[in-house]
Formats: structure tokens, sequence, C-alpha cells
């Protein structure tokens, strides 16, 4: 080692590459006291949240501070990568502000912005979202998002996303089925149309909530062309675990995407924990740890594999190179007080060290005392 380079003492923590957040919304993020959703359903909290944006609850420097304190709180817990998808259908403050947030953490991590379209953008009701994004795309994003299952045409809404992603030279990532109607199921679609269009960017789909809900001979099939077009997903069951399945009493679904037959089928899945904190999710403590421990219980994964999700599968997903303490990763790397991956997911300990491209870039303590 040369002399003068930084030196960490450890203490025994268990070490290892730092996770990711792939799917975010930052310019929601630590809303839930501020705009409540008493139905708790998906479209109460649309309508929840658009209304409060249209009544301008919200101004560019409130959100560019809870953007950067909710980025704070992923960085905290090991988070060094995330991709955020910010509503551009109500103008240009929320993209502007999500960018002044990133530029404040521009040092301690790396911070991809979505720009997702409001609906409906198809057709001519859409023309005024059209025009959001085309403003969007001059200002600057990494990537083109959308939700085609809200659209009133969702092809429509893929084949121009896919057109318009091409033309800026950039990726795409939509909500893709976040619902529980096995009717709908855009995700097939979506992956022919990369294959046939030749499509050069990445691609992402978020949620996929109805391929969970298809028979085993459909989500292998599925899963297959998503493979083939060389496709990520992301799962997401925290939020999903809270919006969907409340008109389902009995047997209630639990929201999830089909994460066993696409693994099996070679695809690339990761998860993210989504929204945190808004009126989308009423809770969450912005860790992976905590997406990891609900794919465990509701995902029936095993802990390394939840892990690899929420670190290895996530990075790759954000096209970012693998990180961890091997030669020719990425310094970015979490030291964390537990004995293993998977006491890490159980406990989920706030005593954590995160660094950044070698540098130590937050540190959290605790302490316990029990008082006989």
């Amino acid at each position: 080692m040369a002399a003068g380079t930084p030196r960490e003492e450890l203490n025994g923590w268990l070490l290892f590459g730092a996770m990711a957040e792939p799917h975010a919304h930052l310019d929601k993020a630590l809303t839930a006291e501020r705009v409540p959703n008493p139905r708790g359903d998906l479209m109460g909290a649309i309508e929840a949240w658009t209304k409060a944006a249209s009544d301008g609850l919200f101004t560019p420097d409130e959100i560019a501070d809870r953007a950067t304190d909710a980025l704070g709180l992923l960085l905290a817990n090991g988070a060094t990568a995330v991709r955020t998808h910010v509503n551009v259908g109500t103008g240009e403050d929320a993209l502007q502000a999500v960018r002044e947030a990133r530029h404040r953490m521009a040092d301690l991590m790396d911070v991809q912005i979505v720009a997702l379209t409001s609906n409906p953008i198809t057709g001519s009701e859409g023309r005024g979202n059209r025009r959001a994004l085309v403003a969007a795309l001059d200002i600057g994003v990494d990537l083109i998002g959308g939700c085609p299952h809200l659209d009133p045409d969702g092809t429509a809404l893929m084949t121009d996303a896919l057109a318009a992603a091409s033309d800026a030279g950039i990726g795409l990532d939509l909500h893709v089925d976040e619902m529980l109607d096995p009717g709908i199921l855009y995700l097939p679609e979506l992956a022919q149309m990369v294959i046939d269009t030749d499509f050069a960017h990445p691609v992402t789909a978020s949620h996929c909530v109805t391929l969970g809900l298809q028979s085993p001979d459909v989500q292998e099939a599925v899963s297959r062309l998503v493979a083939d077009a060389g496709m990520s997903v992301v799962a997401l069951p925290q939020t999903n675990l809270f919006l969907q399945g409340r008109d389902h009493p009995t047997a209630t679904p639990r929201g999830l995407t089909a994460i066993g037959a696409l693994r099996r089928s070679g695809a690339l899945v990761c998860a993210g924990a989504d929204n945190v904190q808004d009126p989308f999710n009423l809770v969450g403590r912005s860790d992976p740890l905590e997406t990891a421990a609900l794919l465990v219980m509701a995902g029936h994964l095993l802990p390394d594999e939840a892990f690899r999700m929420v670190g290895t599968d996530a990075r790759a997903c954000m096209g970012l190179p693998s990180a961890g303490p091997v030669v020719g990763a990425v310094a970015d790397l979490v030291a964390i007080d537990a004995p293993s991956v998977r006491g890490a997911i159980a406990d989920a300990p706030m005593a954590r060290k995160v660094f950044h491209r070698g540098k130590l870039v937050a540190t959290t303590s605790q302490s316990r005392t029990i008082h006989r």
C-alpha cells in the first residue's frame, strides 16, 4: 500500500460490494404526512399526488431538499447507485429539482434520471404530455419512462417511447403491467418490439406484476422472450405489496412478477424499493436490505439470491460494472456489523461504512444497552 493511503479499521465487520436502488421516485419521496392516500391503492395514490402537484404543494427548492435527503438515506444504507423516475408531465420543476439533488451528491454516488411521462401521452389528449417529454429531453435525462397499461393505447405508447429513446440515443425504463388483471400483458409485446426494431440501447421493464398471474407455460414463454430481447426486469416487492391486492380479500395475490421463471430463462432480474414514505408506500427505510428481506419472505428466494438482486444484478440493470472487494471491481463497498449476508438481511444493522470509488462517503453507528 502506498504511503499516505487512507485506512479504515473495519473491526471484523462483513465487507461486500455496494448495493443499488434501480427504481426510486425521488420527487415524491418522504411526503406521506403531507399527501395522504386513504384508499391505499394505486389509483388513490396517483389521484392524491396529482392533486397535490396541481395545488402547488411543492416548490422546486423543497423537492430538491427532499430528494437530497432521500439520496442521503439510501447512501448511508449502502446504495451508491440510484435510478429515479421523475414525473415530467406537470412541468419542469420536479426534473430540475432532482437534477439539483443529483448535483449535490455527485461526488458521493451515481444517480440516473428517468423521464416518467404522464398519461395519456397518446392521441389528441396526449399532446401536452408529449410536449413535456420533449422539454425533459432538452433539459437532459438518462432514460425515457412511461406506463403503457395506464394509457388508452399502450401499444402506441411503447412504439413512440422506443422511437423517442432511439432518436435521443438513450435507454428505456417503463412501468409495465402494474396491476392484477391477468388480461393485461404488455411485457411480451414490448420484448418483441425491442427485438424487431433492433433497439440499440438498454431496456428495462419495471413491476411486470401480471406476469406473476399467468400459467407456468406462459410465464416461461414470456420470460424467454424477455431474455432474447436482452431486457432487464425490476421487481418491486415493497410498494406492490402495499398497493396491490386490496380488491382480493381471499387468497390475496402478492403483486410480484414471476421472478423464478425470469431467472430460469436467463433474463436479468433485479429488485428495488420503488416509492418510500409517500402516498404510494407509506413506509420504507430506504435500505436495499429491506427489499432483500421482502424477496426472501414474499418471493421465496434464499438470502444470497435476494442480496444479488439488490447488489450485483441491480448495478448490471443500471449498466454499471460490478462492485466489491475483488481485483478489477469498482471500489464501491459496504462494511456492516453482521456475521453473514443472511445475518445482514435479517437484522439490517445500522452500523455501516459506505465507500464510493474507494472513498469513505457515509458512516452510521449504533449502540445497544440492556439495563437490567
